[in-house]
């Protein structure tokens, strides 16, 4: 079974930072790509972030030079640096785990309970 607890949210100012961080158990982690979603109020899911096992990263456009993603396989930790935090920030952040597909016939996706980031004065 897979579990996935995410970290780190809470409330922050505009302007703020927060480091969010997902711990994973021991297995598929160092085979996964590992991403970063949000969903705001009445808005679809999106990527903010991923990373692939050997560090390779992507981010959304509106997180591009706010935010950075990394992982610790030691650990089986992915982190989210948010900086510069703005309102339209707000929104609950999910830790994605996605085994790579020699290992995922499957093709299936493994998600952590979301953790509220909220961006307010």
């Amino acid at each position: 079974q897979v579990q996935l607890v995410e970290s780190g949210g809470g409330l922050v100012q505009p302007g703020g930072s927060l480091r969010l961080a997902c711990a994973g158990q021991r297995g598929l982690f160092s085979y996964s790509d590992m991403g970063w979603h949000r969903q705001a109020p009445g808005k679809q899911r999106e990527l903010v972030a991923s990373i692939t096992p050997d560090g390779r990263t992507d981010y959304a456009d509106f997180a591009k030079g706010r935010f950075t993603i990394s992982r610790d396989n030691a650990t089986n930790t992915v982190f989210l640096q948010m900086s510069n935090l703005e309102p339209k920030d707000t929104a609950v952040y999910f830790c994605n785990l996605h085994p790579l597909p020699r290992l995922n016939p499957r093709r299936l996706s493994y998600w952590g309970q979301g953790t509220q980031v909220t961006v307010s004065s």
